[in-house]
């Protein structure tokens, strides 16, 4: 594996490899087995996989963890590495944002909701690096998780309206053994922070059951059911728990056959987690 941080040297690299498929993981680093999940997908369907490692400063607000996210791109080398990933690209910010960007990527509706609603710009940082990311690699395939379900459906409806010529790859989300979603910020959490946040995909299969079960059949009645299961662990701080149809996130009242997502974000201490379970499963059908 060659680990590379200019743009111009990736281009080159890349140049000769496109008469094959290139598979492409955009990632922040500080890789965990979630994303080990994406880079073998990508090894399995594509002739060359290039894995991204950079943290974004344009999806961080001004008082969230952009200083303190985790990097440690020695380790993140040795796991793409061992995942058979060919080409690491590792760019400063200074290589990807050289000067002032009079450019940004936004879309409308679709960012409205959840994490557009909590996190005020961080879908224009998330279209405009990945914009710029598609254009610095060209890949045929890209892999993103569906623990960031609302990045998915936000970078396929953006691929769609801007006709990329990639194909999207929405993977499944990689869990603990306890269920707790598999995430970068997962190493912020206390013990009992970590004990507690368990509950977060807990509540999401209750509130599945009660669906299948007919107990639960209106949107609001699951957002309520999902806040009082979350709040019985006191360390627990709602950001927002929502229920709203999939991939277009518009708002939802009685549920019928329509595919649905349980979109949560809960605060433990200071650090802020997201779940999410869209029905039906794949299992499901």
């Amino acid at each position: 594996m060659k680990i590379i941080h200019s743009i111009q040297e990736l281009r080159q690299t890349l140049r000769p490899l496109r008469s094959g498929t290139i598979g492409f993981v955009p990632t922040m680093g500080y890789l965990h087995r979630g994303h080990q999940s994406l880079m073998d997908r990508a090894r399995q369907e594509c002739d060359t996989v290039v894995v991204s490692v950079f943290v974004n400063p344009l999806q961080f607000g001004p008082n969230e963890d952009y200083d303190r996210y985790p990097r440690d791109l020695e380790r993140d080398a040795a796991i793409a590495e061992a995942a058979g990933v060919d080409y690491l690209f590792a760019p400063s910010v200074d290589e990807m944002y050289p000067s002032e960007s009079l450019t940004t990527v936004t879309l409308r509706q679709i960012t409205e909701p959840l994490c557009g609603a909590s996190r005020p710009g961080h879908f224009d940082g998330v279209a405009t690096v990945v914009t710029k990311l598609f254009h610095i690699v060209q890949p045929d395939k890209a892999y993103f998780g569906l623990k960031d379900a609302q990045q998915v459906a936000v970078i396929q409806q953006m691929t769609e309206d801007l006709n990329f010529p990639v194909e999207i790859v929405p993977c499944p989300t990689v869990r603990e053994p306890d269920g707790l979603a598999m995430s970068s910020r997962n190493v912020y959490l206390s013990p009992e922070e970590r004990q507690q946040a368990t509950v977060l995909y807990r509540a999401l299969r209750a509130a599945k059951e009660q669906i299948e079960a007919g107990t639960l059949t209106r949107a609001a009645d699951v957002t309520a059911f999902l806040e009082k299961e979350i709040r019985t662990q006191p360390l627990a701080d709602i950001d927002y728990v929502q229920v709203l149809t999939y991939p277009r996130l518009e708002p939802i009242d009685r549920l019928k056959n329509e595919r649905i997502i349980m979109a949560v974000a809960v605060r433990f201490g200071s650090t802020r987690l997201i779940d999410n379970l869209i029905l039906p499963e794949e299992g499901d059908r």
